[in-house]
């Protein structure tokens, strides 16, 4: 599979969003690798604030001792959700195109 073109990954986002948790085909297992193995600085990630209640989006420095930036106004109480959306987010980042939020699940 190519990931260097988003229409190829299409169908493993689905599949992301289907379920986010447990046993992923090989090829979403690839993608998730990719995804996880970018350069920290710029990484986004979740921060939790009431253990299994919420979570904050934040984005990593990749700096030792420089705090992540918190993004508060970005909280979520469903942690399949919370991981959706930085699924998201690494997928604009690495593809540089927005991934709609209606992906069949």
């Amino acid at each position: 599979m190519n990931f260097a073109d988003p229409s190829e990954a299409l169908a493993l986002a689905s599949e992301f969003r289907r379920a986010p948790f447990g046993h992923h085909s090989p090829n979403l297992q690839k993608l998730l690798r990719m995804f996880r193995s970018v350069p920290i600085a710029g990484k986004h990630a979740l921060l939790t604030i009431r253990p299994n209640r919420s979570w904050m989006l934040v984005t990593l420095t990749g700096i030792p001792g420089r705090p992540m930036t918190k993004h508060e106004d970005i909280i979520f109480e469903d942690l399949a959700e919370a991981e959706w959306y930085v699924f998201r987010q690494r997928w604009r980042q690495h593809f540089g195109t927005e991934l709609a939020d209606g992906v069949e699940a």
